[in-house]
């Protein structure tokens, strides 16, 4: 007898899990659990770029220190864009290409 409840017990512990399972599947993949699927993705990529970002300026800051730079907000151009509004007189080593151009100390 005891055999029996444990055995149905566990058939309706197992069919109700089944059940749950089964449900929240199809949750996922109507419309609006796609939406919040993506939604979820694209918090975790927020999160992940954020996280990239910090590192990246905590490491910049750290080889700055060891350099010996100036370290700021505002150490330099942080874009190809930047680079193209420095007037050619600005930058002469530009159009020069990179054996010819004279090293400095922040080359290596």
């Amino acid at each position: 007898m005891k055999g029996r409840v444990l055995w149905f017990v566990a058939g309706t512990t197992a069919g109700v899990y089944g059940t749950f399972r089964a449900r929240r599947l199809a949750y996922r993949l109507t419309p609006s659990g796609l939406a919040d699927q993506v939604a979820a993705w694209q918090v975790g990529a927020r999160t992940f770029a954020e996280e990239v970002r910090a590192g990246m300026a905590e490491r910049e800051a750290e080889i700055a220190e060891q350099l010996g730079l100036p370290s700021g907000v505002d150490a330099g151009p942080r874009s190809l864009d930047a680079l193209r509004t420095v007037p050619h007189s600005a930058a002469p080593h530009a159009s020069l290409p990179l054996s010819t151009r004279t090293r400095t100390p922040y080359d290596e």
